[in-house]
């Protein structure tokens, strides 16, 4: 036997194979979701969340904006003005329902309305509307802003939740594509090892020291690896494509990933860091913090807001104005009591039915997302306990692993010495190299499974890590 070839088991060790590629086209993970979480057009996306927030913000401050009216109307027929009307108001709404209001008055005509006459030089007026029952304490304005801010809050909230979720999304297809790179490597490695014994057992056939069955059996080996090598490559393009789907640059210009770009073997230290791992897995995570908690904890505050602004409605309506009449604003002293124009309106209705079904649909949204609330707190502290558990179990399978691939590799070159010294068959070698193949192909898997609960962590607690 002595021309059958001593084979180096070169890579059967599951972390490291060995590497000839060129590590300046490594693609490492935090530099990947850097990218991702720069340029991704779902994280711009997730980004016009809080522009819209701001935008209703801006709408609803709008609702106290001084207002200038000006109503004018003209008749004239037959040679004959009827009437000359203009009334020029400049309006100040306030928090708590106070309106501030100046009147500027000029009508003129033949036909003019008594309660319309006024000085030559028209009159003015200065005075205030303040709502005593519906409306003081709250209103639709006072509501509409206070929403508005903590809406503006929680699309924060919300933006960390899409960030992260995409950030997560990205994380299972960069392990992906790392199982399927290593998978190519082993298959290589294995390959050529196959290819190496073929050569050895064809040159016995050849010297009469081996049978032609042991060079086709050799033969069937390396055609089967070569089928697990094809098999690896196409795994590996559709991986890098599934990549390039998280790959943009500036300006919404997608990235084709290059067939040189190779991920990095040795990423377990950078996917620690970058989720913070240790920080993840310890028991002093507070739950209230957590995104989700805080969105619809702003959520509650908005609903309280309508509650209470419902509430208000079962008071009744009543708006009081008085204004202060005058020919001559510039002359303070002009300014009594005796000359006004006010007013009192008032109205409820009878039985509320409305104002009533309001409220009622109101309390019930606080109370559903009280119960949703309460039911994501605890389903949130449930999926990170059963992940933390997870991650523990992974720990320990990696080492089983590693410990069962190195013992399939002695197997195996202690078949082949026997082999080589004809206490033994090709058959058998080929069977302890599958069982390696088996056992290293399981260890690529789980490492994959351990990195995408470590990543599923990550999205259980929402978090949105600065790359």
């Amino acid at each position: 036997m002595r021309f059958i070839v001593t084979i180096v088991l070169i890579g059967f060790s599951y972390i490291g194979f060995s590497q000839t590629e060129d590590l300046s086209n490594r693609l490492r993970f935090d530099e990947y979701l850097g990218y991702v979480k720069k340029f991704h057009p779902i994280v711009k996306q997730a980004e016009l969340v809080i522009d819209e927030s701001q935008a209703k913000l801006m709408k609803s401050r709008g609702a106290f904006d001084p207002k200038i009216e000006v109503d004018y109307g003209r008749k004239q027929f037959k040679n004959t003005e009827y009437y000359d009307k203009l009334n020029g108001i400049f309006k100040i709404p306030t928090w708590f329902g106070v309106e501030l209001k100046a009147v500027f008055e000029e009508n003129s005509g033949d036909y003019l309305n008594p309660e319309n006459f006024v000085p030559e030089d028209g009159l003015y007026s200065a005075g205030v509307s303040v709502p005593l029952g519906q409306g003081l304490l709250i209103n639709n304005r006072m509501a509409a802003l206070k929403q508005a801010k903590l809406f503006r809050e929680q699309a924060k909230a919300d933006r960390d939740l899409y960030v992260n979720n995409i950030l997560f999304e990205a994380s299972l297809v960069y392990f992906e594509w790392l199982q399927a790179y290593n998978e190519l490597k082993l298959f290589e490695n294995i390959l050529t090892n196959a290819q190496q014994r073929y050569d050895g057992v064809q040159k016995g056939v050849e010297v009469g020291e081996n049978a032609e069955i042991d060079a086709t059996e050799a033969r069937i080996a390396v055609n089967n690896r070569k089928l697990g090598l094809e098999q690896s490559k196409v795994k590996l393009i559709k991986a890098a494509l599934e990549l390039s789907n998280f790959l943009w640059l500036d300006n919404n210009v997608p990235v084709e990933l290059q067939p040189n770009v190779i991920p990095d073997i040795n990423s377990e230290p950078i996917i620690d860091a970058t989720f913070n791992i240790n920080q993840l897995r310890s028991d002093d995570v507070v739950l209230e913090n957590h995104p989700k908690m805080v969105s619809l904890g702003y959520k509650l505050e908005g609903l309280e807001v309508d509650t209470r602004l419902k509430a208000n409605k079962l008071l009744p309506r009543i708006d009081v104005e008085y204004n202060f009449l005058t020919e001559t604003p510039e002359v303070v002293r002009t300014l009594n009591t005796a000359e006004y124009k006010g007013g009192v309106n008032l109205s409820f209705p009878l039985f509320l039915r409305k104002e009533r079904g309001d409220l009622k649909l109101a309390k019930l949204k606080l109370q559903d997302t009280e119960y949703e609330r309460d039911a994501t707190r605890v389903n949130l502290q449930n999926k990170i306990n059963a992940l933390r558990q997870e991650l523990e179990s992974y720990s320990a399978q990696n080492e089983i692993t590693t410990e069962m691939v190195s013992d399939y590799q002695q197997m195996l070159l202690a078949e082949e010495r026997k082999f080589e010294l004809g206490e033994s068959s090709l058959f058998l070698v080929n069977s302890r190299e599958s069982k390696l193949i088996d056992g290293q192909l399981k260890a690529i898997e789980i490492q994959n499974k351990f990195f995408s609960t470590k990543a599923k962590l990550f999205n259980s607690l929402a978090v949105n890590p600065d790359l």
